[in-house]
């Protein structure tokens, strides 16, 4: 049975599977169906998060073991509820200490059983993997190296030797490894690996060997089988060689058993490829859906002149998304990405090299052509069949722009051929296409997530994975489609609110898109807070957006946030090129100012949007718990949340006080598992439309006829107007009690209207169930 809707808990081992297990009662309570873990298999000792995966054959020791997994299903069981677990097939952590297959790898090169296991160019500089791991160049280091127990240490760190090599000199040991040690900064352009987006501590695994596959598999289609986990979040799917066909083998070996749904982020119009054998994705189209259609589009525009006017010369290129967008993946590809961009030029070489028809391009021309066309991928990457459709003819043509000889342009047509597939099917091209892919979805990745949002910062909230910052609103209508477009065609999607990848939880991004109402309150509070001095006027609007939107000073939490933010920008600091004087300029202004200044009640206009902050938080959790879809709450999300990016939000799990959000998610959830198939497949969405002057601030629905979902929206836009004033729902027939309360009754049928100021008289939001 899929999930009716489940509950994220981050594991670490300050929270570990015995922890989970004693928290399940109140879970249970809740009304979830599943819980949903973060990655349970073996990783780097210490590990918070568990991405970092050292060890497929195991359930991780510092979490309890496999007997403590089992043991918390077993407990999840007797409570009704089943375990979600989050997978993760595209690295593990390059750690040969704790990594076992890297390690045998190093130890006995190429010709390893566990070579195939990594995207390793062995022809890439003089035939050895590179490992950029040393915190200064090597001559700097080499007095700090000591040979023990068949391994090289440096600094806690353990490298294995080649076989009868222990015994020789230093520098002779170190020229016949299968390795070249050298510093971390070589990373950028030297790497020979594959790489999670540009973290050289996470090297790609080759699962679409099916050896590799069946071995990093074994233990979670095992737990699968024995019925310890029923469900699979599947993470980034997009650095796969080949999502489609690993998906599918994924089906096959778990036989269908698993409701999975794959962290896939869909840009725009993008839908997820039908062909997939999956349930949906993890939310985050959901996510976008449910932030813009509470943002208001008139008053998101006036805030970007608000911040261009503010911001001036410190804007990104002058402040518009899309040259902001641009420049960052410019930047992205050719810097942070050289590395990648120049695995790609020398398979393209080789494979022009032997190819009549393309011979003599030369590599400044392939990696020109390269750049050009992965700047220009509307969307993460392309896939095995709808290529065209992403590397389309105008994006070939914009690329061709780049060279000045229209001749040495034609690379672009051999680089665009080569990565649809056009070229021939050897083991080359096979590589070429899938790592342009790869490289496409980092890239995306890492110049739009993590650079342009923080470099485009009019209004925050809009700034979130999957989001669009040059187009924050979504209206009712686009709402309404994607909704019936979901109950149709993948009805067991996931939904989300807040995760544990999101930069501000879904309370304070309420809290900031209440600014789209008001962008001249929040001018004026600007002009208020002036006189506290900082280093430029970019960190000024995101740092004083930020602690708004946070509701409370709190310098412990903000200033780490806007560090990482200035950081991510590159604009003036950056994590590998730190200016330590501005760093402490900013952590200094953070601290002295949005850390401490309460801005959200520092004047009476601030102080008023109190409720609409509230309106929207209340209407957004509401939507998500009762929209087509499988609804997941963060951990502490069933009550007010106000958390910044990680690590602030992956504090480990607490039991904390309930409030109104927790009553509301009771009753939501309850509805849920009391009406599977009114949520599930089958079940049918249908639009409400009000009528009367307040209209378009009502956001209705009804499922399947049992369920009526009806929400006040931009409610300081309807403040100003008037309020609902002889606005009315008209609810589908029948008797519908209000389900947060059990006592208010409504009628429904085209005779009988509900005035909006009724139903919404206790609370900016209704649950409505069928009375029986």
């Amino acid at each position: 049975m899929p999930p009716t809707s489940t509950y994220r808990l981050q594991l670490q081992p300050e929270f570990p599977f015995a922890a989970a297990e004693r928290a399940v009662p109140y879970l249970a309570g809740l009304g979830v169906s599943h819980l949903h873990l973060s990655p349970v298999l073996e990783a780097v000792p210490g590990s918070t998060h568990g991405y970092d995966v050292t060890d497929h054959r195991s359930v991780r020791a510092e979490l309890g073991g496999e007997e403590g997994l089992r043991a918390l299903a077993a407990t999840a069981r007797a409570h009704g509820l089943g375990l979600v677990v989050d997978l993760v097939p595209n690295h593990m952590a390059a750690s040969p200490r704790h990594n076992h297959a890297l390690r045998a790898v190093l130890r006995e090169g190429p010709d390893s059983p566990y070579a195939r296991w990594f995207d390793i160019d062995w022809r890439a500089g003089d035939g050895r993997v590179l490992l950029p791991v040393l915190p200064a160049r090597l001559p700097e280091v080499r007095d700090r190296f000591r040979v023990s127990d068949g391994s090289l240490h440096l600094d806690g760190q353990e490298f294995p030797l080649r076989a009868g090599t222990e015994g020789l000199p230093l520098d002779e040991l170190l020229d016949a490894q299968w390795y070249r040690l050298g510093w971390w900064r070589l990373a950028r352009t030297e790497l020979g690996y594959r790489r999670f987006f540009t973290i050289s501590d996470l090297i790609g695994v080759r699962v679409e060997d099916p050896e590799v596959f069946a071995a990093s598999h074994a233990k979670i289609v095992e737990l699968v089988g024995d019925g310890v986990i029923e469900g699979l979040r599947i993470d980034h799917p997009d650095g796969l060689a080949d999502p489609q066909g690993y998906l599918e083998d994924l089906a096959a070996a778990t036989g269908g058993r698993c409701w999975t749904v794959v962290e896939k982020i869909l840009t725009g119009p993008e839908t997820l490829p039908a062909a997939w054998p999956v349930a949906g994705t993890t939310g985050y189209d959901a996510l976008r859906q449910l932030d813009g259609v509470f943002t208001d589009p008139v008053g998101a525009d006036e805030l970007a002149d608000v911040y261009r006017e503010f911001v001036g010369k410190a804007a990104d290129r002058g402040g518009h998304w899309e040259a902001t967008a641009r420049r960052a993946a410019y930047e992205v590809v050719g810097h942070d990405l050289a590395a990648e961009t120049a695995a790609l030029t020398r398979i393209a070489g080789r494979i022009c090299a032997d190819d009549p028809e393309l011979r003599d391009h030369a590599p400044w021309a392939l990696r020109t052509a390269i750049r050009e066309l992965l700047v220009r991928v509307p969307v993460y990457r392309p896939y095995r069949t709808g290529g065209e459709e992403v590397l389309t003819a105008e994006a070939a043509r914009g690329a061709k722009a780049a060279f000045a000889v229209p001749e040495e342009a034609t690379a672009v047509d051999a680089v665009r051929d080569l990565a649809l597939g056009r070229r021939g099917d050897g083991p080359e091209h096979r590589a070429f296409r899938a790592r342009f892919a790869q490289t496409s979805s980092a890239l995306r990745a890492k110049s739009v997530e993590d650079t342009a949002f923080y470099r485009y910062t009019p209004l925050l909230s809009a700034n979130e994975v999957g989001g669009d910052a040059g187009r924050p609103a979504v209206p009712v209508e686009e709402f309404h489609a994607y909704c019936l477009r979901i109950a149709r065609d993948w009805p067991g999607t996931g939904t989300v609110l807040s995760t544990h990848d999101t930069k501000r939880s879904a309370d304070v991004r309420a809290g900031i898109a209440v600014l789209s109402q008001c962008p001249e309150v929040w001018a004026e509070l600007l002009a208020e807070v002036a006189g506290v001095p900082a280093p430029d006027p970019h960190v000024a609007w995101t740092a004083w957006q930020t602690a708004f939107g946070l509701g409370a000073p709190d310098p412990d939490r903000l200033v780490p946030a806007i560090l990482k933010s200035v950081r991510e920008a590159g604009l003036r600091t950056s994590w590998t090129e730190p200016d330590e004087e501005y760093e402490r300029a900013v952590a200094e202004f953070a601290a002295a100012g949005p850390g401490r200044i309460p801005l959200r009640t520092a004047s009476e206009a601030a102080f008023a949007l109190e409720p609409h902050v509230r309106a929207h938080a209340l209407g957004a959790a509401l939507v998500q718990l009762t929209m087509p879809g499988v609804p997941e709450l963060y951990q502490n999300t069933e009550r007010e949340y106000r958390a910044l990016v990680d690590p602030d939000n992956r504090a480990p799990f607490a039991v904390g006080p309930e409030d109104e959000r927790t009553a509301l998610v009771r009753a939501a959830l309850g509805l849920r598992r009391a009406h599977p198939k009114a949520f599930g497949a089958g079940g049918t969405y249908v639009p409400l439309t009000a009528e009367g002057p307040a209209a378009a601030h009502c956001l209705a629905f009804a499922r399947s006829g049992r369920v009526v979902t009806a929400v006040t929206r931009l409610s300081l836009r309807l403040a100003r107007a008037g309020g609902w004033q002889d606005t009315e729902l008209v609810l589908p027939e029948g008797r519908w009690v209000d389900a947060l309360d059990g006592v208010r009754e409504f009628t429904g049928g085209p005779a009988t209207e509900v005035k909006l100021a009724e139903l919404f008289e206790e609370r900016p939001v209704a649950l409505l169930a069928r009375a029986e």
